[in-house]
């Protein structure tokens, strides 16, 4: 079975890679024998994450790009990350109707999937499941994620090129978080650039970057865009087919896949240790000794130290 899943995926049908994605994020049995025999695969496609505050536009900036591409005749897979519902767990916003005008082009695949309280915007298994829509020979891969401010960094792992979009209200939002904003994105969008203090905002951003310190990082380019009527789109998709471009030929793509990459094998090690370490015996006697907390009595921190304490004692 796991063969012709493999074979699916490769082949580009959406249905195999539909279930494909349901094992790795229920984490099944055969989710690492899965992502193994894809990964070779998986190495070619440009990442793009698209990120920001809510309401700047992100999704139908998205829309946007997938119909450059698909005019290109190259294909794309989409991981939208919505906020995970607090009573099922699920994604709370993966029944609405997103990018729904390409359910029939075997082009275009779109996910939706809980971000499962991840501040950074990104959920977990992300990176996994571009893996396999890279494999089924996907040339683009998109991350939109939730858009919860700048909080939003794990984005950048996770692509090769970050765009952030901000609308011209943003100049405030901007200046409080201009360290954190520049350090993640490698495009500026300034989308409903029809308002007023769309300009006041590009050149602010001009500034800022003009006089923030590179760390070998290319000087992010700003595009002006009014998504919903598809001005300025040419000129931001054609922005980013040249910025990643210049981010191969300075070496920087390189770089920061292979940062991406060491990332994730730290990751990994790390959830290996935990799961090894969790066993459910210690499970049970974290929530037994938890529950014997009947008073705010002190530092948490402390209170802490002498569980761990009496857990040792105990044993």
């Amino acid at each position: 079975m796991i063969h012709s899943l493999i074979q699916g995926v490769i082949n580009n049908d959406h249905g195999s890679i539909s279930k494909a994605i349901t094992i790795i994020e229920n984490d099944e049995s055969n989710s690492k024998s899965l992502l193994d025999s894809l990964y070779p695969a998986s190495i070619r496609t440009k990442r793009i994450g698209i990120t920001g505050p809510p309401g700047a536009g992100k999704s139908t900036i998205t829309n946007a790009i997938i119909e450059r591409i698909i005019q290109k005749n190259e294909s794309v897979g989409v991981i939208a990350v919505d906020p995970t519902s607090p009573f099922t767990g699920g994604s709370l916003l993966g029944d609405r109707v997103r990018m729904n005008k390409y359910p029939w082009d075997d082009r275009v695949y779109v996910r939706s999937m809980a971000s499962n309280g991840d501040l950074g915007g990104i959920a977990r298994k992300t990176q996994d499941v571009g893996d396999i829509l890279s494999a089924s020979g996907k040339d683009y891969v998109i991350y939109e994620t939730v858009g919860v401010g700048q909080n939003e960094h794990d984005i950048a792992k996770a692509a090769d090129v970050c765009i952030v979009v901000l609308v011209p209200e943003s100049g405030d939002e901007v200046q409080m978080m201009k360290a954190g904003l520049i350090e993640i994105a490698d495009i500026f969008v300034i989308n409903k650039s029809d308002r007023d203090g769309a300009k006041r905002l590009s050149t602010m951003l001009k500034n800022i970057l003009h006089f923030f310190p590179s760390n070998q990082k290319l000087e992010p380019p700003i595009f002006n865009t009014i998504g919903t009527q598809k001005e300025g789109i040419r000129e931001l998709f054609s922005g980013i087919e040249s910025h990643i471009g210049k981010m191969s030929q300075e070496g920087y793509l390189d770089r920061k896949r292979l940062e991406r990459f060491r990332q994730r094998v730290a990751i990994l090690v790390r959830e290996e240790l935990e799961k090894s370490f969790w066993s459910s015996e210690k499970i049970n006697l974290l929530k037994s000794l938890t529950k014997k907390i009947n008073q705010i009595s002190k530092v948490p921190h402390s209170m802490a130290k002498k569980l761990l304490d009496d857990s040792k004692n105990g044993e």
